[in-house]
């Protein structure tokens, strides 16, 4: 939430903060706090901050693009059939507008942004950008659209997921708390790999 307001994110190895970006005059950097404000205490957050910062607004919120691509991680987990995997993977894999399509396009876009900003580092990070674009994320749009599309053929249930109904069975009085569907079968844990003796030289 404060990066959309324009906050910068400092992590670090035992703390994480946020802070203004560097070049802002004193105007700026308090229409950002102010904006801060309204935002977090928008979203419920209890909120203690200077008087100057202080601010009735409520800015309306909106679905984050990030949280309805995660909701295909949701899907995914949801599923009991290899084609409800295919259905939430092919948001991601398809292959005009699907959403690693769109990320090639906003790294290019970034790339060529970069490339002419004029200082001595700015090709060099543009290049970078173009590599990851087409290297490391052509690389795993490819396995994913090959998973996908293996999914898609195998046309099976998922040997340990159930869709549950939901409904009492006819014998029973009340609604248990426990679910009523036979419980997946159970899968023992692989056996760690043997130890092999190192060779003395």
């Amino acid at each position: 939430m404060l990066q959309r307001v324009g906050f910068v994110a400092v992590v670090r190895v035992h703390e994480t903060y946020h802070r203004a970006p560097t070049g802002l005059d004193q105007d700026e950097e308090s229409r950002l706090a102010t904006g801060a404000v309204a935002r977090l205490r928008a979203r419920g957050y209890r909120v203690e901050c200077d008087e100057e910062f202080d601010t009735d607004a409520r800015p309306p919120s909106f679905p984050t693009l990030g949280s309805r691509v995660a909701h295909l991680a949701e899907r995914i987990r949801e599923a009991t059939t290899t084609r409800e995997v295919a259905d939430a993977l092919t948001e991601l894999t398809a292959t005009g507008d699907g959403i690693l399509t769109a990320l090639h396009e906003v790294l290019s876009a970034t790339a060529d942004f970069h490339g002419g900003l004029g200082q001595p580092a700015d090709p060099h990070i543009a290049r970078r950008l173009r590599y990851l674009a087409e290297e490391h994320l052509h690389l795993l749009a490819s396995d994913l659209a090959h998973t996908r599309n293996a999914l898609a053929d195998r046309n099976a249930t998922h040997p340990g997921r159930s869709a549950c109904s939901g409904e009492v069975p006819a014998a029973e009085r009340e609604r248990s708390a426990v679910c009523a569907c036979p419980r997946p079968p159970r899968t023992l844990p692989a056996p760690p790999p043997p130890v092999t003796a190192a060779v003395r030289r």
